[in-house]
């Protein structure tokens, strides 16, 4: 290969993104400044510090196992958790997320159907549904991405779930959305589907994706004893009223259902503060939802196109 060729193969190829969250090793440094001053605060309680060390190593090792493999002229960047939000993706980039599963989705919600991939670093402890592959199979991957065929991998692409405000505003989740109160008070709409409107108070309402329904809403599914099963790629959303409250205003016969294409669930809010609208668990990045707003649930047009062994 001529000298110039390597480094033009560099540039042609997409650039990886690896990302990343800080450790409960992390965490724990970040609010106590020392080492020893978190060891103390764990020990003053009667707990130690070598668990976090022990899975701060675990991931450390994953990681610098996944960059190793990396060619010298390969386009990379890495990125923490924080900074998805104002991290501009290009369309072409490759995601490499290294960590738990429920790194995958706070990624997701930030992409337009660039190829994600999961590195699980501690397959021993963690679940690995989301990221499936471990560290030693990172040069394997690198292979499958210079052609983008063979039998050891398959693209899964994933339902998403997006709700739209009335002002243009949206999310995306690839597990859940949450409508309700930000302080988990009661929280009061009007909830329409299927030609039929209820005046509700609740404890919100969540509206789960076929990857969503083995999480929270599995959960509410099993307390309910309801029969549910959508598979991740699946287009169906399922749809959850948490602990409707009936009385003189309000009613609770609303409160399941199904939404395949084309159909939708819409939120009008009477919340005259603190109403928020957020999808995966990440309260920080919402929207609000008062008193006249409107949102509209359903499926997303875009999907999480995630790489899973075949």
């Amino acid at each position: 290969m001529p000298p110039d060729q390597g480094s033009r193969r560099g540039h042609d190829r997409p650039r990886l993104v690896v990302v990343t969250r800080k450790t409960p090793f992390d965490l724990l440094l970040e609010r106590h400044g020392t080492y020893g001053q978190a060891r103390f605060y764990l020990e003053s309680r009667g707990q130690t510090i070598a668990p976090f060390e022990e899975t701060h190593a675990r991931f450390k090792s994953g990681l610098a196992r996944v960059q190793a493999a990396f060619p010298a002229d390969e386009r990379r960047v890495q990125l923490d958790r924080a900074d998805l939000a104002t991290f501009l993706f290009a369309p072409d980039d490759v995601l490499i997320v290294v960590g738990q599963d429920g790194l995958v989705p706070n990624v997701a919600k930030y992409l337009a159907g660039q190829l994600t991939l999961g590195i699980n670093p501690d397959p021993e402890h963690n679940d690995g549904i989301l990221c499936p592959h471990h560290p030693e199979a990172i040069e394997k991957l690198l292979a499958w991405l210079e052609t983008r065929s063979g039998p050891a991998y398959r693209l899964q692409q994933r339902t998403m779930a997006v709700v739209e405000r009335e002002d243009g505003q949206r999310l995306l989740a690839l597990n859940e959305l949450f409508v309700g109160h930000r302080t988990h008070q009661s929280a009061r709409y009007r909830l329409r589907v299927g030609g039929r409107e209820e005046r509700q108070s609740s404890s919100g309402l969540i509206c789960a994706t076929g990857t969503g329904s083995t999480g929270w809403a599995r959960s509410i599914v099993q307390q309910r004893h309801l029969e549910l099963a959508i598979a991740p790629e699946e287009a169906r959303l399922a749809w959850f009223v948490r602990e409707p409250f009936p009385s003189i205003s309000t009613s609770a016969n609303l409160d399941f259902g199904l939404l395949g294409p084309d159909e939708s669930l819409e939120v009008l809010s009477e919340m005259g503060e603190d109403g928020v609208i957020f999808g995966d668990g990440i309260e920080a990045d919402r929207l609000d939802f008062v008193t006249g707003q409107r949102a509209r649930l359903g499926l997303a047009g875009q999907h999480l196109n995630l790489l899973i062994p075949a």
